[in-house]
């Protein structure tokens, strides 16, 4: 038997990343239950390597899997993190969409998660329902986020970065900010930004740009024109009203966001 780090062992193969591949195994000494990311040494990315240092540096926050051990052999980077259960992205292909109520309380838990974030100094530049996975057992309803591989500092010596051109689109094409397809660095304003179009995806089922592939002129018009969308509820317009307003270093007013969420939850409630 294969062990990593003489003590965990693969079970089966739960995901794939763009560099490598995520397994479900176990620690053979306690049997508790974790997920196993691999990369191999070969392709010298170092992805893993860097985001396992990500992590350790977000130890201990609410919404963050916690690293158990890193590490490599002679083929293999390891990164060995506590299990969590499936994402948001295979709960919605079962279900279609959710009600209203549940994509604003979706939104009320990853508006805190990126807050925590931002507050250390990271945009995470990925934000997709791929990368937020819920807990199991007794934490079934609490989000986690994953995959910190686009992850960047917008921090240098206590100082913002200053807004500059990229030479690609960073992150999924589905979710990305309007910056990111005009090749502009992303700050904490983008993560917000697909956070929104992950809540319409929720709430909608679909997004009028998913069938285009990578037409990048055509999905920014339509990402554009989403506030002028009869479709989608206002408390999502005036959210995406507030977050193109942000400037580039601006820091958001997440409260605002999360008091704006709630306050349409408890109206809903009542007329329902």
């Amino acid at each position: 038997m294969e062990l990593i780090n003489k003590k965990y062992k693969k079970l089966e193969q739960i995901g794939e990343g763009m560099f490598g591949l995520i397994y479900k195994g176990e620690n053979i000494r306690t049997r508790e239950l974790v997920a196993i990311k691999v990369e191999p040494i070969e392709q010298d990315t170092k992805l893993l390597k860097n985001e396992s240092i990500i992590y350790q540096y977000l130890n201990n926050i609410d919404g963050i899997p916690i690293v158990k051990w890193f590490g490599k052999d002679d083929k293999y980077y390891y990164m060995v993190i506590n299990l969590l259960g499936e994402s948001l992205q295979s709960i919605i292909n079962r279900k279609i969409c959710f009600s209203l109520i549940v994509v604003l309380q979706i939104g009320i838990q990853i508006i805190n998660i990126l807050k925590t974030i931002h507050e250390k100094g990271l945009v995470h530049r990925d934000v997709k329902p791929d990368n937020f996975l819920i807990g199991l057992d007794r934490q079934s309803k609490k989000i986690h986020i994953i995959d910190f591989g686009f992850c960047k500092s917008y921090i240098t010596d206590n100082i913002h970065n200053k807004m500059r051109e990229t030479n690609n689109l960073i992150g999924s094409v589905s979710y990305a900010s309007i910056n990111a397809h005009n090749f502009i660095e992303l700050s904490r304003r983008d993560d917000l930004e697909s956070l929104g179009y992950m809540l319409i995806y929720f709430y909608l089922g679909s997004l009028p740009w998913q069938q285009l592939k990578y037409d990048n002129f055509s999905i920014k018009l339509l990402k554009q024109n989403i506030i002028e969308n009869n479709n989608i509820p206002i408390v999502l317009i005036e959210y995406f009203k507030y977050i193109r307003s942000l400037e580039y270093d601006e820091k958001p007013n997440y409260l605002l966001m999360i008091d704006n969420f709630n306050f349409e939850i408890e109206l809903l409630k009542k007329t329902n």
